[in-house]
């Protein structure tokens, strides 16, 4: 199977799942809580962060968390579809090959990566580690997610991936260390950590 066409995201799909109360997939106040806690998380790992990336954007959910967070870091938006492009001014590239001058401090990467198929996924969590030379936020919908029927099915797009938790974690294991709630860090990144804040290895 091929992974999810640029032309899926369309003014349907964003208003089927985004604009529409009825069906949104959005919870303005878990976006709230759920970056409260990120950035904070990376406040409090001392993460110094300057640069910010947003890959697979959608409608821009991180970009006034992240002014409120770190006032003095750029946003940047990267999104896939044409239409939100025009409409939000975003630059249109995909988490599959996406690249930068510079690598940045903090990536957000919320609800793309299972739309890609087993071999773009690979190439995008590889991507994601030459990207991000601090941290990383991913969300991803997995196969045991759905196995423990912790999934509003109704709400969620079906035509996503059903991949497995430890394709996500075997990939983004070779950049980076597992610090919880979704937050990596990169193995580059100069931040001390201790033991129990991380992952085994």
């Amino acid at each position: 199977m091929q992974s999810a066409p640029p032309d899926l995201f369309d003014e349907a799909y964003y208003q089927r799942f985004y604009y529409d109360k009825k069906t949104s997939v959005v919870d303005p106040k878990h976006v709230e809580r759920l970056g409260a806690f990120v950035c904070s998380y990376l406040q409090y790992l001392r993460v110094p962060v300057h640069r910010v990336l947003d890959v697979g954007c959608g409608i821009g959910l991180w970009k006034d968390i992240v002014a409120r967070h770190f006032p003095q870091a750029s946003f940047h938006g990267v999104e896939l579809s044409e239409y939100l492009c025009g409409r939000l001014g975003w630059e249109q590239g995909s988490v599959v090959d996406y690249q930068s001058r510079q690598p940045f401090d903090f990536v957000v990467c919320q609800g793309v990566l299972p739309y890609l198929n087993p071999g773009d996924l690979k190439r995008a969590l590889k991507n994601l580690g030459q990207l991000s030379q601090g941290a990383l936020y991913v969300e991803a919908v997995t196969r045991e997610d759905y196995e423990r029927d912790v999934i509003d099915e109704d709400l969620t797009d079906a035509r996503i991936f059903r991949h497995r938790a430890q394709a996500y974690r075997h990939g983004l294991a070779q950049h980076f260390h597992e610090i919880g709630g979704g937050v990596w860090l990169s193995r580059q990144a100069e931040v001390p950590l201790f033991s129990l804040e991380h992952s085994c290895e």
